[in-house]
């Protein structure tokens, strides 16, 4: 951080005060999109830290880094985000209606994260403390396992096992005990180790990621139910945030992939993008009476091994993130 700039920024140069914190805009946007669980919220909470670091840049001495500085706000305004927002969505009626699901998702305000925001992201060289490589630190089901701990808890296992902080750093960002730190980090690993998946992924564009997502398309654009259930673990969920109903298990999603294929009889394009480090499409459907390609919502999956063990459907509410278009030109 070139101290010139600094003095510049705590002088009132608004111009210097971007140039300063540009490096660390998309880190932030990451770390607050873990603790809030939705691109929109982690984006209004990066606006709020900015505008808090530049009113508040005069006061700041040096004792940490800027980017220490910069991420204890940003997990305070988190907080107390999380402390005083009632974390609902709206629902509507699904159409089909779907079976009666294995339980009542929580964590209805759930959003993708689109992978072109990962570029460049500093904390893909966590600290000497981390514990989670960058690429489950940003699953969908890390992601979501995350927002059900209670809020201190969460802020402390992303301080220390995502980003690598020591238990001494993140008590004085916290303004909590070396204990209480521990404390809270012992109960959020126990809650998430009973959450991580058995298997691996394979490589990211490997010859068997490919393998399995070709075969995963062909069933799913026809909706063919006994190839989407062997594609799948027998333990795998299907989510769909803002819906609150989740599925599990081979029976189940039998019987869900049914409903919807008699509701919709299958999807007429994916188109492929990626989200959460993991593979996504946008799914059309072909409109009846013009013919044309509208969008029905996006299609994030999660891979074990050379199998499915989660699929999370979005609303297309969040298809601007990704640059899917909400029609396709008739082909």
């Amino acid at each position: 951080m070139p101290a010139e700039l600094l003095h510049r920024a705590q002088a009132g140069d608004r111009q210097a005060f971007d140039e300063l914190v540009r490096p660390h805009r998309s880190e932030l946007l990451l770390h607050c999109y873990r603790m809030l669980g939705s691109l929109q919220d982690a984006e209004d909470a990066v606006q709020e830290l900015l505008l808090s670091a530049w009113l508040g840049l005069a006061g700041f001495e040096g004792r940490s880094s800027l980017r220490t500085w910069l991420y204890r706000i940003a997990t305070n305004r988190c907080l107390n985000h999380l402390r005083s927002a009632a974390r609902t969505a709206a629902v509507t009626v699904p159409s089909p209606p779907l079976p009666e699901p294995t339980r009542l998702g929580e964590v209805l305000w759930l959003q993708p994260y689109p992978d072109a925001l990962l570029d460049g992201v500093a904390d893909a060289a966590p600290g000497p403390e981390a514990q989670y490589e960058t690429r489950e630190a940003i699953s969908l089901e890390f992601v979501t396992a995350v927002q059900l701990l209670p809020p201190n808890q969460r802020a402390v296992l992303l301080l220390r096992d995502v980003l690598g902080y020591r238990a001494r750093e993140v008590a004085g960002l916290l303004g909590l005990t070396e204990d209480a730190v521990n404390s809270a980090l012992k109960r959020a690993r126990a809650t998430l180790q009973a959450s991580r998946p058995a298997g691996s992924p394979p490589p990211a564009g490997s010859a068997t990621e490919r393998a399995l997502l070709d075969r995963f398309v062909e069933a799913f654009t026809v909706l063919d139910v006994d190839a989407l259930v062997t594609l799948m673990t027998d333990d795998a969920w299907v989510r769909m945030p803002p819906l609150p109903f989740e599925y599990r298990g081979s029976d189940t999603l039998h019987r869900f992939f049914s409903v919807i294929r008699a509701g919709i009889g299958g999807v007429d394009r994916m188109v492929p993008v990626r989200a959460n480090g993991q593979p996504a499409w946008g799914e059309y459907l072909r409109d009846r009476i013009t013919g044309g390609l509208h969008l029905a919502g996006v299609i994030v999956v999660g891979l074990s091994g050379d199998r499915i063990h989660e699929l999370t459907r979005f609303e297309t509410v969040v298809a601007p993130c990704f640059g899917l278009p909400r029609t396709l030109a008739q082909p």
